[in-house]
């Protein structure tokens, strides 16, 4: 009997990301935004006056990284950074009007690419797909919650 566990889909699953990465990046381009800055800019558009730590945990990146996208995103002018009112050391994030303008395009481009790469393809399929990635990903994140710290012994 075939056994879940024999069937390999990690590289599966990693190709299929830098693929859908590699074709957004490529329609993104005329708007001066990397995929990443385009989910750190979507994610502020959201949720306006988070602060870069917060934004870090939420995008599930590293806070240093998502301080060079937030760099970037203020040299290009789609960002700005604020004093938090609460705390002197602490800034909050907002987008500005020139990030506004382009929210609409940037999503438009992302239906249309997920429009493409679904082709063929049946929405209850789909949607029974991403429940399953959904599971594997609570699978995953459960192993994250269960794995106990090594301290070392001096």
């Amino acid at each position: 009997m075939a056994k879940t566990e024999e069937l390999s889909f990690g590289y599966l699953l990693n190709d299929v990301t830098l693929l859908f990465r590699k074709h957004f990046d490529r329609r993104a381009v005329k708007f001066g935004l990397t995929r990443a800055q385009w989910r750190a800019t979507k994610m502020l558009y959201h949720r306006e006056g988070m602060r870069q730590t917060e934004l870090a945990e939420a995008l599930e990146m590293e806070p240093i990284a998502v301080g060079r996208v937030i760099d970037r995103l203020q040299a290009a002018g789609f960002v700005e950074r604020r004093p938090d009112p609460r705390d002197r050391r602490a800034w909050r994030l907002y987008v500005t009007a020139q990030a506004h303008d382009v929210v609409d395009d940037m999503e438009q481009i992302a239906r249309e690419l997920r429009r493409e790469v679904t082709q063929g393809i049946d929405y209850d399929e789909l949607k029974q797909a991403l429940a399953v990635i959904g599971r594997i990903k609570e699978n995953l994140q459960a192993l994250d919650a269960a794995e106990v710290p090594v301290t070392r012994k001096d």
